[in-house]
């Protein structure tokens, strides 16, 4: 993901493998034995993760290159029959580094159980215009389709308290 960045490619995408063996076969869909999948999955994401931080930051890339750390829905508060949790849309968390956002700051929160958002709730178009925003397209964009009809770029607003 890097070297793409230093190439001068300006959005990297990069997605989670499979483990042969693993529960869930290595993934992040934790239908069954989400406790022993996440004491797995945990420790290579943690390394991954900090050395591409590392990597930007030791290169003085950091500041100019927004990362996600996301998926694209949450996990269920509540633990299923096979040990697992289940798909849930109404909370997750999204982790940014880079790209001018202000670290060290937790933005939202949710009820004791994980369930509901409480607080500072963002939505998904949010973080679509944030992100876009980090491009240097700011929300008010417009995109055109075949016809040359305008539509708009996102729906969302920048996320306040970021930068």
């Amino acid at each position: 993901a890097r070297r793409l960045v230093e190439a001068g490619v300006p959005l990297v995408r990069v997605n989670w493998t499979r483990i042969d063996g693993a529960p869930n076969k290595g993934t992040w869909d934790t239908h069954s034995q989400n406790s022993q999948s996440v004491k797995l999955l945990m420790p290579i994401l943690d390394r991954a993760y900090s050395a591409l931080l590392d990597d930007l930051t030791e290169r003085g890339m950091l500041d100019d290159t927004l990362v996600v750390w996301a998926g694209e829905f949450g996990r269920t508060p509540n633990i299923n029959r096979n040990g697992g949790r289940d798909h849930w849309g109404n909370v997750f968390s999204v982790a940014l580094a880079g790209g001018g956002v202000q670290g060290g700051r937790v933005l939202g929160s949710s009820d004791s159980t994980g369930g509901q958002p409480r607080d500072g709730r963002v939505l998904p178009e949010d973080l679509q215009a944030t992100m876009l925003h980090c491009l240097g397209v700011p929300p008010s964009a417009e995109i055109f389709d075949n016809l040359g009809r305008p539509m708009a770029a996102t729906r969302g607003d920048v996320i306040k308290g970021l930068f």
